[in-house]
């Protein structure tokens, strides 16, 4: 079926009371096409899905599918019998020698359940995790002979090695569809090959992934002059971000370049490093948490063995780590909720942390979400002086004017999670711990989540499963591995993905690959040193080039001056761009 459309949507509406959440939709998906979906909470993304697999009628209009067509459909709730074991939910009544005996079978397993144990196949679904029953589904889903597979979240409660590895097995099955709604801007830009935008009853459809929409709807938007300005500065600064941040983020651009450097030009950096050391001294201190021989266990299990961590003033730091391996632990000790088995926490005299937790127990359900927020306070300052209402800040985090005035009772567990978040945000911390924040938002919200925590100028803590929000909003990376030790990571998440991946090969019966020598292992250790140090080098120019380019505005009338601190940012971008074609070099030759 290469090159035929499988479904077609013809002049399609569907409402849910008086608003349509599609009107008047007609488009198709190919075979092997890899399309990615997203939009706005509540815009129609989930219903769009619906309509592909049968689970929904339009209203008007058509829905014509292919003769024979094999779809399997992962919903963001499943509704499957949980009495069974895995073994019966995945294989069904497949003998062993039938799929043990096929390489590809035992690979896809492996990987998706090697984690459940030696007795995985045979447990129960109804004793596993929402992780491990997500990853049992797309196991079932992913070993079924389909033509498309249509999935709505597949991400949530997946850790960042089970993503990497969806993605790329997703791009290996050329002959296989895919429709993805997902808030996972990672995995748009790695897997889809056209991105579509659902909102206001159309899907807006462009060419590419995350990175190539952004640039798009820009371009789109800057035309046309139709979207709100405050809008449209989001956009750009995303776009900025996209071409100025991490280098792993551009090194292989979807985009047009010229284009996208023309859109950016006057974008100033999404952070003034400046500007947010300046804040974090002035409020926090010298000190935040200092960890000497510190020792944790949770229950049975050692979580730190005698580590010695500083998290200084202004700090923005990921913690990154499999599932289980005691992230929300480490945060929980360095609050003061658990306590160490030995060792020494200190704790700066001037911290005020806020906690996002990920339970949803402390709402009281009868509040509407304004009255929530606003008996925290009715104003919040920002940075440089600046300052948001309660309403204004819900707003900026998806509660419209209409969505304040909703029952806290009535709202879902994503909206009461971003309300949490609004309300810590309202106590003005200066000390910002996240676990899981990006759980259930649209990109939407998640993009301006960022921009606030971009004028946010304390320490920031986050522990996430979200490589693009980890990349993001965070400097620093560290890693929990499940040994006891906590990892510093120069190299960031592709670091963090290597060492997981060497821990599973050495931890599996055959150990290393053949192909994996010490010569190898050297050669990619000084590869990666070298890829931290240009990007060191590219952190410090971008820090010294804001404080060059605010002497140059603040010396317009001194020419003489003014010509040679544009010499010495000439100079600097050279050093930059030195810098960027070694991080560049490294990384395409360790595949990054």
């Amino acid at each position: 079926m290469a090159g035929s459309n499988l479904i077609n949507l013809n002049n399609v509406r569907v409402a849910f009371g008086a608003a349509p959440v599609l009107d008047d939709v007609s488009l198709g998906v190919q075979a092997g096409q890899r399309i990615g979906i997203v939009g706005r909470n509540g815009a129609g993304k989930s219903t769009l899905l619906r309509l592909f697999v049968g689970d929904q009628s339009p209203d008007s209009g058509r829905v014509t599918r292919t003769g024979g067509l094999r779809v399997g459909h992962m919903a963001q709730a499943e509704s499957f019998d949980t009495s069974v074991t895995v073994r019966e939910h995945v294989l069904g009544d497949a003998e062993e020698h039938e799929w043990a005996s096929d390489a590809a079978a035992r690979s896809l397993l492996t990987a998706l359940l090697g984690g459940l144990g030696d007795t995985g196949l045979d447990r129960v679904l109804n004793t596993l995790s929402g992780g491990e029953l997500r990853r049992v589904e797309l196991a079932r889903l992913l070993l079924s002979d389909l033509d498309l597979l249509v999935l709505d979240e597949p991400t949530n409660h997946l850790d960042m090695t089970a993503i990497a590895w969806l993605a790329n097995y997703l791009k290996q099955r050329k002959s296989l569809a895919v429709v993805v709604v997902t808030h996972d801007r990672w995995l748009l830009d790695e897997l889809a090959e056209e991105t579509w935008e659902v909102a206001g009853g159309a899907v807006h459809q462009y060419d590419g992934g995350y990175s190539a929409y952004v640039l798009a709807r820009a371009e789109r938007e800057r035309q046309a002059a139709t979207e709100a300005n405050k809008r449209n500065q989001l956009v750009r600064k995303e776009l900025a971000w996209l071409r100025r941040g991490p280098p792993a983020r551009t090194s292989k651009p979807k985009f047009r370049i010229d284009l996208a450097n023309e859109l950016i030009q006057n974008e100033p950096p999404a952070r003034s490093s400046a500007d947010l050391l300046a804040f974090a001294n002035s409020r926090l201190g010298k000190q935040v948490w200092e960890t000497h021989d510190i020792s944790l266990k949770v229950g049975d299990k050692p979580i730190l063995k005698r580590v010695n961590w500083n998290v200084g003033p202004g700090a923005r730091i990921a913690i990154l780590g499999v599932n289980g391996a005691g992230k929300t632990s480490l945060v929980r000790m360095m609050l003061g909720e658990l306590k160490a088995d030995s060792g020494k926490l200190i704790a700066g005299k001037t911290i005020k942390p806020a906690y996002l937790s990920q339970r949803l127990d402390e709402l009281n359900p009868k509040w509407r979400v304004i009255e929530a927020v606003e008996d925290v306070a009715l104003r919040v300052q920002i940075a440089k002086g600046r300052e948001l209402s309660a309403s204004q800040l819900c707003e900026r985090l998806g509660f419209g004017p209409d969505a304040q005035w909703t029952p806290v009772g009535d709202l879902s567990g994503g909206e009461k999670r971003r309300l949490q978040l609004t309300r810590l945000l309202m106590t003005e911390p200066n000390v910002l711990v996240l676990d899981e924040p990006t759980n259930d938002f649209d990109v939407e919200t998640l993009t301006s989540l960022e921009d606030l925590l971009d004028s946010f100028g304390g320490t920031l803590m986050v522990v996430t499963h979200d490589r693009y929000f980890a990349e993001r909003v965070c400097d620093d990376y560290v890693a929990l591995l499940g040994d006891g030790k906590l990892r510093e990571l120069p190299s960031g998440v592709g670091e963090y993905l290597t060492l997981v991946s060497a821990q599973d090969q050495t931890a599996s019966p055959g150990g290393k690959p053949a192909s994996q020598g010490p010569s190898k292992s050297a050669d990619e250790r000084a590869l990666r040193k070298k890829m931290a140090r240009a990007e060191n080098t590219i952190r410090k120019a971008d820090a010294v080039a804001v404080a060059l380019h605010d002497r140059i505005a603040q010396s317009a009338t001194d020419y003489t001056l003014v010509a040679e601190l544009n010499a010495e940012l000439t100079a600097l971008n050279a050093k930059k761009e030195a810098a960027e074609e070694d991080w560049f070099a490294c990384a395409e030759e360790l595949g990054v």
